[in-house]
């Protein structure tokens, strides 16, 4: 490990500062190609193309570092936050969705991904005018919290469903995530779902080759896709469409992934020590995330975000070359031309799948917990109590949402869009908000100190 932070890597040579950038790709890999795995088994595999989804994410790490003046050393990666809204796009059966096939619905819910990615910029123009703590008061832990916990929990029943068609597997992968995760060294400790992927992925090939199959009786492995394959292609883009449904389902989606943002932004800027949110500036980090996001649903893709293992990698290497990250996104791009390894990676097994996302959907949750932990919420005042209850009943009860008809339109309201809409609205009605968001909390910390410091000299001197 160095202990000095490299911020040129030019100075490392060409052939080192490309070999980072592979690193840093492989560390993205694993969770950002998982995203539409998981995708295509909501849409019964009609859903969104593995090639396409390392384009949108090569390209859009590229956009958000052009935005935000090539400063910050960010990844941009397949969001989690979203796959509840797949979920719930592929089970409508109402309105202009009724008859539809599983790919025809996809389109739809690209569509309000590319509103979501425009919310950013709402967001990033607000923050612009009137500054990040104003807007902050009406979006404190005590919402977003229990929304990114109602994610993740939403989610369960799909990854006990997809490790039950082979429960050895599913706990193979479940293990190997874990022991990396806990146990591993160095890059191993970066990379555990990556591993977990791999490993269980070589158990399945010898579970297959030795005539084991799933528990109702199917084939472990199918390569018939694989073997028909290209070796190069042009990534299937496909326009997305829109439809108000759609847009409702995914687009309050924003509300938990743009929290995700600033946190991933205050993250990376501890670890390399530069107040990114001050320079190049919050409005401008969101505005590139939030296009991003919008080009990946422009064109058949899953929502761009902020990686937390970006910032990993930026702590176990000392590399903070923003170039390094460049490199990955354009690793990234190439891989997605190259549709026989995009198949091969697609015939991964449910069952590991499911044992991955024990793990995946878990920490959706965990993070939700931890933003309510780390924010120090009260929950000894009621009004907390209040919102954070009905937000988590909202999210959790409302399984099939809340669907009416405005003239001819059929609107669903999903579980988390209600729970989103009255988790802002109690907090902007019910007295008592006295959260604020600091833009530097260390800097807010030494303030307090330094006033704490002057009031028992005060206190001392009254003595």
């Amino acid at each position: 490990m160095q202990n000095e932070a490299i911020r040129d890597a030019k100075a490392l040579g060409t052939p080192k500062m490309l070999l980072l950038g592979l690193q840093h790709m492989f560390a993205m890999f694993g969770a950002t190609i998982l995203v539409p795995i998981l995708v295509n088994n909501y849409f019964e595999g009609e859903g969104i193309s593995i090639q396409v989804t390392l384009f949108a994410a090569g390209v859009g790490t590229l956009i958000f570092h052009f935005i935000s003046k090539r400063k910050v050393p960010a990844f941009l990666g397949s969001s989690f936050a979203f796959l509840g809204g797949f979920a719930t796009v592929a089970s409508l059966d109402t309105g202009i969705y009724s008859g539809m096939t599983m790919g025809e619905k996809v389109p739809y819910a690209c569509g309000g991904i590319v509103v979501a990615g425009l919310l950013y910029l709402v967001l990033a123009l607000i923050i612009k005018l009137v500054g990040i703590k104003k807007v902050m008061r009406f979006l404190p832990p005590v919402v977003t919290g229990p929304i990114i916990i109602c994610i993740g929990l939403s989610l369960a029943p799909s990854a006990v469903s997809n490790a039950s068609a082979n429960w050895l597997l599913a706990i193979i992968a479940f293990a190997v995530v874990v022991i990396f995760n806990i146990w591993g060294k160095g890059m191993l400790r970066i990379i555990p779902i990556l591993l977990g992927v791999v490993i269980s992925y070589v158990v399945a090939l010898i579970m297959n080759a030795g005539g084991m199959t799933n528990a109702d009786g199917s084939a472990i492995l199918d390569f018939a896709s694989v073997s028909a394959a290209s070796f190069v292609s042009l990534p299937p883009w496909q326009w997305c469409k829109f439809d108000l449904t759609a847009i409702l389902v995914m687009a309050p989606i924003a509300i938990a992934t743009m929290m995700e943002h600033i946190g991933d932004i205050s993250a990376i800027s501890a670890t390399v020590g530069e107040n990114f949110i001050a320079d190049p500036g919050l409005n401008r980090t969101l505005m590139g995330d939030g296009i991003a996001t919008a080009f990946a649903g422009l064109i058949g893709g899953p929502a761009n975000t902020t990686y937390g293992e970006n910032t990993g990698v930026l702590e176990l290497s000392k590399v903070y070359d923003p170039r390094v990250i460049r490199i990955a996104a354009v690793y990234a791009i190439v891989l997605s031309f190259i549709p026989k390894v995009a198949e091969i990676i697609g015939s991964l097994p449910t069952a590991i799948i499911g044992g991955i996302s024990f793990i995946l959907y878990g920490m959706i949750s965990a993070i939700g917990v931890r933003n309510v932990v780390e924010n120090k919420v009260d929950f000894t005042k009621s009004r907390n109590l209040i919102i954070a209850a009905v937000i988590l009943v909202t999210g959790l009860g409302f399984s099939d949402g809340l669907t009416f008809t405005i003239g001819s339109t059929s609107i669903t309201l999903t579980a988390l869009a209600l729970a989103a809409i009255f988790g802002i609205i109690l907090n902007a009605i019910l007295p008592g908000n006295d959260y604020v968001f600091v833009e530097d909390p260390e800097s807010d910390m030494i303030h307090k100190d330094v006033l704490m410091e002057g009031k028992v000299k005060t206190e001392m001197r009254k003595k």
